[in-house]
């Protein structure tokens, strides 16, 4: 099960005007599964994206890139997004990408826009055909059932190997009006940046810039979605994307230094936050949840790189599996970060608030059952002290499992 992970509660999830979303079943993995999520996007609203940079990057991913280009050359509103889950439609060529086009224009028809104002998202199996006849065929249900209320059903209708759905919802004070942020994300395996390894969509009724959300979207992405970890793999689908339909009547927020824009960007972070670690608390088959904090660097750069180092080691991260204090596994992951001139004399670890490390070996004082004992818990801190500057980073990852093993040999079957 997923460590400590709440299950949403649709009531505390609040609608954003100017969104509308709608939930069908198309059958695309499994009969009766509710696959398909259409939403619907109110006309002026700003739309911004981060995606994935693996190279062998979905169709969907190079429709949603080319539409958001050509939306920001004409100002051409995007006005609907068509997520399917249990297909990924990447490494499916020429063919993929005009599925992907089909299921654009069909979705343009049934909402009375153009094919270039839709963005397709899909997640699943690589390297198998799009049945896009199969979701075109839903469309018309999928738009029946539009509503601003839907977003707990959408975070069901997006997941994969996921076990449990992800969402949360916020709300604060713009310019002496109400305004609301809620966001879903799917996420469970093929998890390691760049970006994160998901699907998230993230709403506002706030009036922003265009160039301001995109810079708020890629701000939150590097301190949420970037920052996880799993197994190491990075998805050909990855996409993250934000909308600001701006009708909760607050004055545009123009100005990065003011404090609406502060208040909504940190806003934007809370929901991004929640969802990026929700994606690590139901890692396939994670059993802990961890937390690395690296401070002391001499870049931001080299401290995210000892994190994930650490974050994606094997070795590192059975050892948290079987609670067992084998920390020497993460002195080798930091040694080979590729710090070229680490002095591995100035590096403190600790579990916790324990002192395992110091001056480049063992703390003469640590015991091993201080160690065990936060083994045991089910979230751990693991923190490095570089003494090597002033900047920090903070990654987070979980353990591997049988179950991971189970899950991912029999992912197709």
């Amino acid at each position: 099960m997923p460590v400590n992970l709440a299950p949403i509660d649709p009531a505390l999830l609040f609608p954003v005007a100017g969104v509308e979303i709608g939930i069908a079943s198309a059958g695309i993995k499994k009969v009766g599964r509710q696959d398909t999520t259409l939403i619907q996007i109110a006309d002026g609203a700003r739309v911004a994206g981060v995606f994935t940079l693996n190279r062998f990057c979905a169709a969907p991913v190079r429709i949603c890139q080319k539409n958001l280009q050509q939306y920001l050359a004409t100002g051409q509103s995007i006005r609907a997004l068509v997520i399917n889950t249990g297909n990924a439609n990447a490494g499916t060529g020429l063919d993929g990408l005009a599925r992907a086009e089909q299921i654009c224009a069909a979705t343009a028809s049934e909402l009375g826009c153009t094919a270039e104002q839709v963005l397709p998202f899909s997640t699943g199996v690589i390297l198998e055909p799009l049945p896009s006849e199969k979701i075109i065929a839903v469309l018309p249900a999928a738009k029946a059932n539009l509503s601003a209320n839907n977003w707990a059903p959408a975070a069901n209708a997006i997941m994969t190997t996921d076990i449990a759905p992800k969402a949360t919802s916020t709300q604060i004070v713009l310019d002496g009006k109400t305004v609301t942020v809620t966001g879903i994300a799917k996420g469970s395996g093929m998890i390691h940046p760049n970006m994160a390894t998901m699907l998230g969509f993230v709403a506002t009724d706030a009036a922003i810039s265009q160039t301001l959300l995109q810079d708020m979207l890629l701000a939150a992405t590097d301190a949420s979605f970037n920052s996880i970890t799993v197994d190491g793999d990075t998805s050909t689908n990855d996409s993250y994307i934000a909308i600001a339909t701006a009708l909760a009547g607050n004055t545009e927020i123009t100005d990065a230094s003011s404090s609406d824009y502060a208040t909504l960007r940190a806003a934007i972070e809370q929901v991004s936050h929640f969802l990026a670690q929700a994606i690590v608390r139901d890692g396939e088959g994670a059993t802990k949840f961890i937390t690395i904090n690296v401070v002391g660097g001499a870049s931001y750069a080299e401290c995210k790189a000892v994190g994930y180092a650490i974050g994606r080691s094997p070795l590192v991260k059975t050892a948290f599996f079987a609670s067992d204090p084998n920390l020497g596994r993460i002195l080798a992951a930091i040694g080979y970060a590729g710090i070229s001139d680490l002095d591995v004399d100035q590096i403190e670890v600790r579990l916790d608030d324990v002192l395992v490390a110091i001056h480049g070996g063992r703390n003469p004082e640590y015991q091993e059952s201080q160690g065990q004992a936060v083994m045991n818990q089910a979230e751990i801190s693991i923190n490095i002290q570089l003494n090597r500057g002033e900047h920090r980073a903070t990654v987070w990852t979980c353990d591997f499992s049988y179950d991971y093993v189970k899950i991912n040999a029999d992912y197709r079957s």
